[in-house]
């Protein structure tokens, strides 16, 4: 059927519209998309401009479209249109490389290859782009500590030394700055030793000059040697081929203003670090002011070149050693730091200082628990006579046993000072840490009180240790009580008990845990927690959170040396809101376990009231001497008296008197208790020994075991212990 011709006219027309509209619709389209590219190329030529190594942006056929300015200035004697005739100085083999990382980046979006070359270490990444284009980036990977060829690309001269001073190695820089090939540092330096992070006098191909000098210190005793132009000399962009050196620099100005940090030191300061920040914000810790520092070195009245600081950086400890000096000479005040890592050093020191305030504090309270187990054995002694004349019924016998109490007090007071000092007597057993705590349970709940919960969790396969029970019972209860008093307000202390194997040893709180089996106890607690500057304090003796009054602060610091003593490790983890939890490391023991034996409660009760036998007492300690002496006598038995070991072996040379029992102190001054025995067993063998002493039987005990018929009374002893020490050894 044929069509009106008016309607034909009005489909043509319309027809005409939409294809107008649509082309129309194209053209915008096509004009939005060229101006999204040409915003892309913007923002990407702007971003690779910055970058200081050379980079690239490609055609899927190798043809270079632009080329950021490190790029121009690295090839700028190469006139090439594409990348793989650009990089023919580069690789062998360009084509290859590039045929192969552009593959790759097609199909995954990008790629990254590690080359070595002639000239070094090379890395070449590719990241594919809209329109088939590509990002091309070269990034030059000098190794620290292998000068060899790696650093030839350097523009900086470098040269590798070794002990003797001998040249190893120029890059192609130092050879361009000298003019030759020479063997020995002398050749280019006049003035030796050079003085590291300064200005040095250096001959050169063209005459005398000054060059900054950084030396880094390399493998097998070799140095590193950058010559940087000074100041005056250097033009206003060298500073961009100082990020390639292996040593943390900074230009500062003469305020502390840090002007320029190359990629080492940028790596150090970390990642909080922005340039135009104070030298005084990203470090601290010198002692004096660091503009005070900063001035005197621009003035050139800087004595003292290097400083040990402390960084500022929030997510670790970090310590450097910085040397600090002016970058130019002639009125330049710029000045150049030179950062060196000395974290290690530092926590060596930290090591050491606290292994010595730790072993003269241990000293300390060893020779003050000396002489207070002296006076706290003639306090107690005295009271025990004094008790003797009084019934129960007198005025004075409760003063008198008040006095006996807070002596007895005292010398556990003391005793804590032995534990810290690992000086005391231990005696120990083998042990299963699930009986010990079940058997410690109903104490620890009454330690507690009501509005805490005490929480037991065992391990169901648990190894035995070997320690004193009585010490070890101590150290959980101080570690609960604390717990409980971190929480006023209730909460709740977890004890958890669990087999641990280390397949390594644990480095920790600079204490090192071997490889082995262990047992771990851990008291957690939900309390207000522990300051971080605090935490490294609270195993040291007097050292308490808590008010006066509140705490002897000898808690966790005999904790500490019964652990230690026992061969164990004690950690502690706090935080402030968030609890605290300790964890003990105790060694597995294999052996099987030894009987203990039963106490002898008949040998105390069948004691007789009269006893005979002659004691020697041989003591320094005039008041010691007088109780103990009194002591024995009320028991019927003979005592002679001599203050000195020497006196002791002078009333010995009568050969009618008769000895039973030596009863002797250990130290004293001139001849000590062991020297004066061993010599009067030679003609009185089957004499029974005492030693008494206010240090431990630990600190002379090997020597002990080798004297026959001896046994050890440890300061403070009461009359009884005395009495009895001596009827056992003479039946």
């Amino acid at each position: 059927m044929m069509l009106d011709g008016g309607i034909l006219s009005w489909a043509i027309y319309a027809a005409s519209v939409t294809l107008f509209l649509v082309g129309l619709g194209y053209a915008i389209y096509l004009r939005h998309l060229k101006v999204l590219e040409e915003s892309s190329d913007a923002v990407l030529k702007g971003f690779i401009a910055q970058d200081a190594a050379p980079s690239f942006v490609t055609d899927d056929e190798g043809k270079i479209l632009s080329q950021n300015e490190a790029s121009s200035s690295r090839f700028s004697d190469v006139e090439s249109e594409t990348l793989a005739g650009t990089l023919r100085a580069v690789f062998a083999n360009p084509s290859a490389v590039l045929y192969r990382l552009q593959t790759r980046a097609a199909g995954k979006g990008s790629a990254r290859e590690d080359i070595v070359t002639r000239r070094g270490h090379v890395r070449i990444a590719v990241h594919g782009l809209t329109d088939a284009r590509f990002l091309w980036r070269l990034e030059d990977m000098p190794e620290r500590g292998q000068a060899g060829r790696n650093v030839d690309t350097l523009p900086v001269p470098m040269f590798s030394a070794g002990r003797s001073g001998a040249i190893l190695y120029m890059n192609e820089a130092a050879r361009r700055l000298v003019g030759e090939r020479i063997k020995s540092l002398d050749r280019l330096f006049p003035a030796l030793p050079l003085r590291s992070g300064e200005l040095n006098p250096i001959t050169t191909a063209d005459g005398p000059a000054y060059g900054f000098v950084v030396e880094h210190e390399s493998t097998a005793g070799r140095r590193e040697i950058y010559v940087l132009p000074s100041a005056a000399e250097a033009p206003t962009d060298t500073w961009g081929v100082f990020e390639m050196l292996p040593v943390a620099l900074l230009k500062l100005d003469p305020s502390g203003e840090i002007l320029t940090a190359n990629r080492m030191a940028k790596t150090l300061l970390g990642a909080e670090f922005t340039a135009g920040q104070g030298l005084g914000d990203v470090m601290e810790g010198l002692g004096r002011s660091i503009n005070d520092w900063l001035r005197e070195t621009a003035q050139g009245r800087n004595g003292q070149k290097s400083e040990f600081l402390r960084l500022t950086r929030p997510d670790r400890e970090m310590f450097v050693q910085v040397t600090l000096n002016k970058l130019g000479r002639d009125g330049d005040e710029a000045l150049m730091a030179v950062l060196s890592d000395a974290t290690e050093l530092k926590t060596l020191e930290a090591q050491f200082v606290q292994s010595q305030k730790m072993q003269a504090i241990g000293q300390l309270a060893g020779g003050v628990a000396h002489d207070f187990n002296n006076l706290l054995t003639a306090i107690s002694g005295h009271c025990d006579l004094l008790l003797l004349r009084h019934d129960q019924g007198d005025a004075d016998y409760a003063d008198l046993v008040q006095i006996n109490q807070n002596a007895n007090r005292a010398a556990a007071l003391v005793g804590q000072l032995l534990a810290f000092s690992r000086k005391q007597t231990l005696r120990p057993e083998v042990l299963d840490m699930r009986d010990t705590l079940s058997d410690l349970t109903h104490l620890l709940n009454r330690l507690v009180g009501e509005k805490v919960t005490l929480t037991l969790t065992h391990d169901p396969v648990l190894g035995a240790i070997r320690a004193d029970k009585r010490q070890l019972e101590q150290v959980l209860m101080n570690l609960v009580v604390n717990a409980r008093d971190a929480m006023p307000n209730g909460g709740e202390i977890r004890i958890e008990t669990e087999g641990v194997t280390l397949s390594r040893a644990l480095e920790r709180d600079r204490a090192v845990v071997p490889a082995g089996d262990y047992v771990t106890v851990k008291v957690q607690d939900q309390g207000m927690g522990i300051a971080a500057d605090k935490l490294q304090k609270v195993f040291e003796p007097f050292f308490t959170t808590k008010r006066t009054g509140e705490g002897t602060g000898l808690g966790l610091s005999t904790a500490y040396g019964i652990v230690k003593q026992t061969g164990g490790y004690i950690f502690v983890d706090s935080a402030l809101g968030a609890g605290t939890c300790f964890t003990l490391y105790f060694p597995i023991h294999d052996a099987v376990p030894e009987a203990v034996p039963a106490p002898e409660t008949a040998t105390r009760t069948s004691l007789p009231q009269r006893a005979e036998g002659v004691v020697l007492l041989v003591e320094d300690e005039a008041p010691v001497r007088a109780f103990a002496s009194r002591a024995l006598r009320l028991r019927g038995y003979t005592v002679i008296e001599e203050e000195s070991a020497e006196d002791a072996l002078k009333t010995l040379e009568d050969g009618s008197l008769n000895v039973d029992v030596f009863v002797t102190d250990v130290v004293m001054p001139g001849m000590d208790g062991p020297s004066w025995v061993r010599k009067a067993l030679e003609t009185r063998p089957n004499t029974r020994v005492v030693f008494v002493s206010g240090y431990t039987e630990g600190t002379f005990g090997e020597v002990q075991t080798k004297i026959p018929n001896s046994v050890f009374l440890p300061k403070p002893f009461s009359l009884s212990q005395l009495t009895e020490t001596v009827h056992n050894q003479l039946h």
